[in-house]
C-alpha cells in the first residue's frame, strides 16, 4: 500500500475505535459512587456531566465533605434538577 493510504487507513482505524470508546462509554455509564470517585470518572460516568462540572464536584465534596443524599449535588455550580434526574439511578452515595 502507499503511505499516503496507510495513513489514511491508519486515521480511520484510530477514529473508528475512538467512537466505538464513546458508544461504550454511553452504554456503560453508570453507577458511580460521587463521594469517591475522580473528576474523570464523573465526567466519564454520569450522563451530561462534563470536564468542568465534575472537578466542581469534586471541589465541593472536598471543601464540605461527604454528599449525604442525591439532592446535595444541587449545591454544586451545575448540578440542577436536569441532571440530577437524568442519572438519580446511577448515583450512589456510599459503595
Amino acid at each position: 500500500m502507499e503511505a499516503t493510504a496507510m495513513k489514511t487507513m491508519r486515521a480511520l482505524v484510530i477514529g473508528g475505535l475512538l467512537a466505538l470508546g464513546s458508544l461504550t462509554n454511553v452504554a456503560i455509564a453508570g453507577p458511580v459512587n460521587v463521594n469517591t470517585a475522580d473528576a474523570i470518572t464523573l465526567a466519564a460516568e454520569l450522563k451530561g456531566v462534563g470536564e468542568k462540572t465534575a472537578a466542581a464536584i469534586v471541589a465541593y465534596r472536598e471543601a464540605n465533605g461527604p454528599f449525604a443524599t442525591v439532592e446535595d449535588l444541587k449545591n454544586v455550580k451545575g448540578v440542577g434538577d436536569a441532571i440530577i434526574e437524568k442519572n438519580r439511578a446511577d448515583i450512589l452515595l456510599a459503595d
